[in-house]
């Protein structure tokens, strides 16, 4: 029948949906004689009936098509910020996890190296409990300033728990990884944070897994934390 192809055509005939303000300007889309010659309804059969119901089956569906840019628009926000940390500009664990197992596939797949390292703040639970947790978020927030800033676009970074983060180093092997993560120390002994204006400074532990693609995500994340307790307990 020739509604049931105008239905499954009209998808196709209002793939671009009009800029805003396009005004009264003529648009083809909407044109029933232009409809037809797609739809292939002749012309004696673009009855006034005809063209108005084409007209009208037309338009409903630019309007839908619209609407459903908007709604993935805001499908793809939404999913941003829930992958986001409540306070800090890097992932979630459940983000995180699931970057790391997109990782560790690809690992498996193309035998490309990536490590996973481990950082805990030291001493966080003191900062907070002497200063307040206004204290506590500036020392996160600035730890997780020189982080991204000492790392590559292609590096994921996230936050597993309350001062505890992750950080996937991709195409590095562990002592590329141990290098990056000892420089960091640098950067923070060299920039300490401040809170109120006094300097408040903080250190860090962490630990240094090189990937396989035969590990779980959350099992790669339980080994770099007991190397980065290993080695807290070293120094």
């Amino acid at each position: 029948m020739k509604i049931a192809r105008i239905l499954r055509s009209v998808t196709s005939t209002t793939a671009d949906p009009p800029a805003p303000g396009s005004g009264g300007k003529h648009d083809e889309s909407l044109d029933p004689s232009t409809a037809s010659r797609f739809l292939g309804i002749s012309s004696s059969e673009l009855t006034p009936g005809v063209r108005r119901a084409v007209t009208a089956l037309l338009g409903e569906a630019r309007a839908l098509h619209h609407e459903l840019g908007r709604t993935r628009a805001l499908l793809e926000e939404a999913e941003e910020v829930a992958d986001r940390d409540h306070l800090l500009p890097i992932l979630n664990r459940r983000a995180f996890i699931r970057a790391l197992e997109r990782e560790i596939a690809s690992i498996a797949r193309y035998a490309t190296p990536s490590t996973l390292v481990y950082f805990d703040l030291d001493g966080f639970k003191r900062i907070n409990d002497a200063n307040g947790h206004a204290c506590g978020d500036a020392v996160l927030a600035h730890f997780v300033s020189l982080l991204l800033s000492h790392i590559r676009g292609s590096d994921v970074a996230g936050r597993l728990g309350g001062d505890e983060f992750g950080l996937i180093l991709i195409h590095a092997k562990r002592e590329q990884a141990r290098r990056k993560s000892a420089s960091l120390t640098g950067l923070l002994d060299s920039a300490p944070a401040s809170f109120e204006g006094k300097p408040l400074p903080f250190s860090f532990s962490w630990g240094v897994l090189e990937l396989t693609g035969a590990m779980s995500a959350e099992a790669a994340i339980a080994l770099a934390d007991a190397e980065m307790y290993r080695r807290k307990r070293e120094r």
